[in-house]
């Protein structure tokens, strides 16, 4: 969970509602995309993220912009180091108007 309560969502989670929506295969999408199949199966697996590569892809597949993907993408990346890492930042990097002080 991350610090406002929501739970990171990776792109993944969010690209396999579409394709049951439409009832099309990561087989079939990636074809359409011309990827490789393994590709599209990492991303939907979450063991692998978006590229700005991909994200143009999905955009235009979608009909969506490469920056929605990439935000999707982004704010995932963000939550994670969050939850991994945040709490030791906050303790070791101090702010610059402490610098002053």
């Amino acid at each position: 969970m991350n610090m406002n309560g929501m739970r990171a969502i990776h792109p993944g989670e969010i690209l396999k509602d579409e394709l049951d929506e439409l009832k099309l295969s990561a087989n079939a999408f990636a074809k359409a995309l011309d990827v490789p199949a393994n590709r599209v199966t990492a991303i939907l697996k979450e063991q692998r993220g978006i590229t700005a590569d991909t994200a143009l892809r999905f955009a235009r597949f979608f009909g969506t912009t490469p920056d929605f993907w990439m935000s999707l993408q982004s704010s995932y990346d963000v939550k994670k180091a969050r939850e991994a890492v945040g709490q030791e930042i906050e303790k070791n990097v101090k702010p610059r108007e402490l610098l002053a002080a």
